[in-house]
């Protein structure tokens, strides 16, 4: 079985939360069927809601990581190796904002840069994740569709009471959707990675 190598992001959302059990359960559940690699990034205010100690020992970045690593001309640049060791990014959380930066081409973090660096063949699976006035503002399907339009793949949020206790749709989808529907993408990760290594090796 080859490797795949998945990377999980998660952004400013209370959802992050659920970060360690999403880990935890795509560990065991891929295991199975697959040689699998996980990889975190956590942006500055998504380390509001988890440690780094709550998520070992899985590897994991943050900003201040992006900054540390680069010393000189010639060093890794942190956010382009993630984008190219990666088969599966997954984005869960994708708050509001980050959603919305994404969009408009904004990358002012780690995360972000990640993904605005992300080879958009590979498959790209993000889970909003709001309060429900924020998922309901006409902006916000507007978004999600430029991210649809670019081959991402949603998993709409579910509707449920909220950490803040308002009641409706924007909570994130359930950790056990999020693992079948990034186990159901390998197959197809592992043949994408082999078209682009062998286009690699062409001009190489």
């Amino acid at each position: 079985m080859k490797d795949c190598n998945i990377l999980i992001c998660a952004t400013a959302s209370v959802a992050t939360i659920k970060l360690p059990l999403l880990v935890e359960t795509f560990l065991k559940e891929a295991s199975s069927c697959f040689k699998v690699n996980v990889k975190y990034c956590l942006t500055e205010k998504a380390m509001h809601f988890v440690s780094k100690n709550e998520l070992a020992p899985v590897e994991g970045y943050t900003d201040e990581d992006e900054w540390s690593s680069w010393k000189k001309r010639g060093d890794p640049v942190l956010h382009i190796e993630l984008s190219k060791w990666a088969d599966i990014l997954v984005i869960a959380p994708l708050d509001a904002n980050s959603l919305a930066k994404i969009a408009t081409g904004i990358c002012d973090n780690l995360v972000l840069c990640t993904i605005r660096a992300w080879d958009i063949r590979k498959p790209l699976i993000f889970c909003p994740a709001m309060n429900t006035k924020m998922w309901n503002h006409p902006i916000t399907s507007t978004q999600i569709n430029i991210l649809k339009s670019w081959g991402y793949s949603e998993i709409p949020p579910i509707a449920k009471v909220l950490m803040c206790g308002d009641s409706g749709v924007g909570a994130m989808a359930e950790v056990p959707e999020i693992v079948r529907i990034i186990i159901e993408k390998i197959p197809k990760s592992l043949q994408i990675r082999d078209i682009i290594f062998n286009e690699s090796e062409c001009k190489a």
